[in-house]
């Protein structure tokens, strides 16, 4: 267990939070000092992520919780509300992959977003903190606080910069994601009711172990995380916001919304269904593994039929993160060290895609797919970052997507050969992207097509940044699963 004087942890959470304080008062007097403000606090939080990462990854210690702060009294009244936060093989790389796409987001904002900087940056900020919050909290209730928090940014951030319809997309996000959160609230509450009268995270994993945590309650809080969990990832058929809020997002905030947003609902299936309620996730693990499988299908099918660039993007989320509920419920080392690496895969690669759908709306003035012929000739720079992009979405074997996709399949197949269908998915990934590069990259140029403008260097080394640690991950698979592999396998799950 890593161990430290100083609250790295807390750090991480509370500092953006309060920086986001300093950053609109800042933004009040100079643009360009809020931008470089941001991009110096996102930096550091990042650097402070790495340290976390590493730590972990040097010190062979992703089964236990590193770097751990608590518990310490937050609400007195009640037994057991107490301020809990530490690090292990499940947070430390969504904490490390949200710190990283924070950097990219406030880089890519500098050229995409020119109204209302202050408040933008702030917000910005704000986001970061409470999303490692949720990566970090060891207590339930502490967790549904930062959970919730999450919301507040990203509903005014579709609902102030987003497109012609963001009232709408962001009324429907904060409700959808809102009343999930309250059904979840009331699985966290029953069992601290009927179970123990505590929210803390670890205490409830040692109920679990030494078999006190009824079945039937298991059951029941099972149904309640899985509307939580399920609208945040999300899962068919709570997905119904995610299109619309990524159609609308400005580009940069839907790397937050594909990139970390729904990692959440992932994490909180492995945090807390496979942990505490390990009894019902061995029982009705068919049941999140066949919703997997049909989520999978779904976002794969529905989006070859998309015209819209974004939104095609958008429903290949619902498609990667079929995978993840998928690997997290075969309950072997396979499946649940895949869903985990496929988190971190998907934030870089989908976070690329969704940024270069912003900037090809800023230099063409138009996202549909059938207008953007001859990229390759008019935009070069553009249009390879595309190919690359899309390469790194449909799992190519250059970039690690493809071993985290091969890792969830083979733990399907481990637990029944008739889950071994998952292997069309990439088929299917691979034959929309490939529609989709033939009518924008490939396809001639159209004299009477739309004027195009290609990047400039800094926007090309910015959005390059997004594919190095898909690169390096394939040739070094070690410096991610020598920690996710150590804590699938602390979880000691049988099925």
């Amino acid at each position: 267990m890593v161990t430290m004087s100083l609250p790295i942890i807390s750090l991480m959470i509370f500092l953006p939070i309060v920086a986001s304080v300093f950053a609109y008062l800042i933004g009040r007097r100079s643009d360009r000092a809020v931008r470089i403000f941001a991009l110096l606090i996102s930096v550091a939080i990042l650097g402070m992520a790495v340290f976390s990462y590493a730590s972990i990854l040097i010190s062979n210690t992703g089964d236990k919780m590193s770097f751990e702060e608590g518990p310490l009294p937050w609400i007195p009244t009640f037994r057991g509300v107490d301020y809990h936060v530490g690090v292990d093989g499940l947070g430390a790389p969504l904490v490390l992959v949200s710190a990283f796409l924070t950097v990219l987001v406030v880089l890519g904002s500098w050229a995409l977003i020119t109204t209302r900087q202050p408040l933008y940056y702030a917000l910005i900020l704000l986001f970061e903190g409470a999303i490692i919050g949720v990566f970090t909290s060891l207590n339930l209730l502490l967790f549904y606080f930062f959970w919730e928090s999450v919301l507040i940014p990203m509903f005014f951030f579709i609902g102030i910069w987003g497109g012609p319809r963001r009232k709408y997309a962001a009324m429907k996000f904060f409700l959808f994601t809102y009343v999930a959160s309250i059904i979840m609230l009331l699985g966290f509450l029953a069992l601290y009711i009927y179970a123990a009268p505590t929210f803390d995270i670890l205490e409830l994993q040692n109920l679990n172990q030494l078999a006190q945590i009824p079945f039937w309650l298991q059951t029941l809080v099972s149904i309640a995380t899985f509307v939580g969990f399920g609208v945040k990832l999300p899962v068919v058929p709570f997905h119904t916001w995610l299109p619309d809020a990524h159609t609308e997002a400005p580009a940069p905030i839907s790397v937050f919304l594909a990139g970390v947003l729904l990692k959440m609902g992932g994490y909180g299936f492995i945090r807390v269904n496979l942990t505490i309620l390990h009894d019902a996730s061995v029982t009705y693990g068919w049941i999140f593994m066949a919703i997997g499988l049909i989520t999978m299908f779904y976002g794969a099918i529905v989006a070859m039929t998309q015209k819209d660039m974004k939104r095609l993007i958008a429903l290949t989320s619902v498609n990667h993160m079929g995978f993840v509920l998928l690997g997290a419920f075969t309950m072997n080392i396979y499946g649940v060290s895949g869903a985990i690496f496929q988190m971190f895969n998907h934030a870089a690669a989908v976070g690329l895609l969704f940024m270069l759908t912003g900037y090809i709306h800023e230099q063409t003035g138009t996202r549909e797919i059938q207008l953007l012929k001859g990229m390759k000739v008019k935009m070069p720079k553009t249009a390879t970052l595309v190919v690359l992009g899309s390469m790194a979405g449909m799992g190519v074997p250059i970039f690690s997507p493809f071993l985290s996709e091969y890792m969830v399949i083979l733990g399907a197949i481990s637990v029944n050969t008739g889950l071994a269908v998952a292997m069309l998915i990439p088929v299917i990934t691979v034959g929309y992207f490939l529609w989709m590069l033939k009518r924008t990259v490939l396809s001639p140029p159209d004299e009477r097509s739309l004027h195009y403008h290609d990047m400039k260097n800094f926007d090309v080394v910015h959005l390059t940044i997004y594919l190095i640690p898909l690169l390096l991950l394939l040739i070094f698979p070690s410096l991610m699963l020598n920690m996710t592999n150590l804590f699938a396998e602390g979880l000691r799950l049988v099925r």
